[in-house]
C-alpha cells in the first residue's frame, strides 16, 4: 500500500471501487414478486445504514445519492438528530451520578456531530461520488463548516453541568489550527481537550485509535459518561462510555 492511500484509509477510512457496479434497483423484485421502487429500497438502505446491517459499504448507490441528499438536507434529518441528543439529556437527568470533581468527561467526535461536512459533499453527490482527500482537507483547513444545531445545544448543556468535554476526531493533527478556527467560529469553546489523529496511528482503524484514546483517558482518571458519534466506529470497542449515542449519517462510512 502507497503512502497517500494509506493516509486516505486512515483518515476516512473508506474504500472507493474503481469501477460502477451495473446492479440496478430498477430491475430488481421483493421475494413475493413485488417490484420495489427506488424511494422504497433506498429508504430501507438509510435505515439499514444506522442499524449498522450495511457495513463498510464504499459509495452510496447510484440510485440513491438524490434520495440521500434530500434527506440529508430535510427536516427529518434535523428531527432524527434532535431525538436522539434529546436522549442524551434524560439520560444525564435520570441515569448520571456525577461527581462534579473534574473528572466527569464526554467525548464527542467532530465531522457530522459538531460541523456538517454537506457544504462540501453535496459536491459529491452525498457519498455516490469517490471523496477526494487533497479536496476535502482544502476544504476542511477553509474552517467554514456549519455548526450542527442540536449538537451545539447539547454541547453548551453538558458545558454547563461542569462535564469535561472531549473533543476526539480522525482529522489529521496538520488540521488542528483550522479545526479549532471552525468550532470556535461557529459557538464551541471551553472543550477541555482535541484529540486529533498523529502520523503513527494514521495506518491505524478508527475504532482501535479512539479506543486507545479511551484507554488513557482512563488512566487519567476520567469517567466517560458518554460518547455522541456519527460513526459506529466512534462508539465501538474497548473501553466504551456508560452510554452511547449515533446521529444519522448514511453519506459514508467509516470503519
Amino acid at each position: 500500500m502507497n503512502k497517500s492511500l494509506g493516509f486516505f484509509l486512515g483518515f476516512f477510512g473508506l474504500l472507493f471501487p474503481l469501477t460502477v457496479a451495473k446492479w440496478n434497483i430498477l430491475n430488481q423484485k421483493s421475494h413475493n414478486g413485488l417490484k420495489i421502487s427506488v424511494k422504497e429500497y433506498c429508504r430501507s438502505w438509510r435505515l439499514n445504514i444506522e442499524l449498522n446491517n450495511i457495513r463498510e459499504f464504499q459509495v452510496v448507490p447510484e440510485e440513491c445519492s438524490e434520495y440521500i441528499g434530500k434527506y440529508m438536507r430535510s427536516m427529518q434529518y434535523n428531527v432524527d438528530s434532535e431525538l436522539a441528543l434529546d436522549e442524551c439529556l434524560v439520560y444525564l437527568s435520570t441515569s448520571c451520578n456525577l461527581k462534579k470533581d473534574g473528572k466527569d468527561a464526554w467525548i464527542f467526535d467532530i465531522d457530522d456531530t459538531l460541523i456538517s461536512t454537506i457544504p462540501f459533499l453535496k459536491n459529491y453527490l452525498y457519498g455516490g461520488r469517490r471523496l477526494n482527500l487533497t479536496a476535502l482537507e482544502e476544504w476542511m483547513n477553509k474552517a467554514k463548516a456549519p455548526a450542527l444545531d442540536h449538537s451545539l445545544r447539547l454541547f453548551n448543556d453538558l458545558k454547563s453541568r461542569g462535564i469535561r468535554i472531549i473533543l476526539l476526531s480522525s482529522r489529521r493533527e496538520h488540521l488542528r489550527s483550522a479545526t479549532i478556527d471552525n468550532l470556535v467560529n461557529v459557538g464551541y469553546h471551553g472543550w477541555t481537550c482535541l484529540v486529533l489523529r498523529n502520523p503513527d496511528d494514521e495506518l491505524v482503524s478508527v475504532e482501535k485509535y479512539k479506543s486507545d484514546v479511551r484507554k488513557q483517558l482512563e488512566k487519567d482518571g476520567y469517567r466517560i459518561w458518554g460518547i455522541v458519534g456519527d460513526q459506529y466506529s466512534s462508539i465501538e470497542g474497548l473501553p466504551s462510555a456508560k452510554r452511547t449515542f449515533k446521529l444519522p449519517n448514511p453519506m459514508y462510512y467509516v470503519a
